[in-house]
């Protein structure tokens, strides 16, 4: 679903990640909580809210959050960019959950900062592994459905803010790992693409990450977009 993380520290595989759950439906609630619990990864709290899921996150500091959009009160988009910006969110991992693949509200909550996006119907599996790989430090990135979504939603380069990110600090090689990054494509299949080690494409993505002040790989795909370095052209 996702590649490896890129230049993170790793995680300890005996301590499981501890997730707030946070969802206006009771059912969704609980039929995620009895999936992770049966995994062995603890749901600390439970949130019907956006303000709710803001005070659990502060008040447990889970390792992920899973945040449905739309929630009375607050939605999860505000929650996310509350969270976020708060210190008990500097190490916590958002998934927004949706019912809609190419949901626009999605490409919004990930330029906030979100790690990826789940839709509700994922398998048992699937939201075990999603969970586990963001805790780890990864982007949870759908290749396919995420170049759609970011293609249609995406901002182009005539409408960005003065202040927007440049890319004028990265290497001629960071610009090509970059431009690949942006089409999904996995640190094994930039290896083969590039010639390159795959140690050597992790280096590249970490010192990306570090230059342009990204936390994980769906922003740095988001800014090649919103730069106009990648597109439906260069796909």
């Amino acid at each position: 679903m996702s590649e490896a993380p890129a230049g993170e520290a790793p995680i300890s595989e005996a301590a499981p990640p501890r997730v707030v759950i946070a969802d206006d439906q009771a059912l969704v609630r609980g039929g995620f909580r009895m999936i992770l619990g049966a995994a062995g990864i603890p749901v600390v709290a439970e949130a019907a809210d956006g303000a709710e899921a803001v005070a659990e996150v502060l008040k447990h500091r889970p390792d992920v959050v899973l945040m449905d959009i739309r929630m009375p009160e607050m939605d999860g988009l505000e929650a996310t960019r509350r969270i976020l910006a708060s210190q008990a969110g500097a190490g916590c991992r958002i998934i927004i959950l949706t019912t809609f693949d190419l949901d626009q509200y999605v490409y919004t909550a990930l330029t906030a900062g979100a790690s990826g996006f789940l839709l509700k119907d994922v398998s048992p599996e699937q939201l075990v592994a999603a969970v586990r790989l963001v805790r780890s430090g990864d982007a949870l990135l759908a290749p396919s459905i995420t170049r759609r979504l970011i293609k249609q939603f995406a901002p182009r380069p005539a409408s960005q803010p003065s202040g927007h990110r440049d890319l004028s600090g990265l290497t001629p090689r960071e610009l090509e790992v970059l431009r690949l990054l942006a089409r999904g494509l996995s640190n094994a299949e930039l290896a083969a693409q590039l010639t390159l080690s795959e140690a050597t494409v992790k280096t590249h993505v970490a010192r990306i990450l570090g230059k342009l002040g990204l936390r994980d790989r769906v922003q740095a795909v988001v800014l090649a977009y919103e730069t106009g370095l990648a597109g439906p052209s260069q796909d």
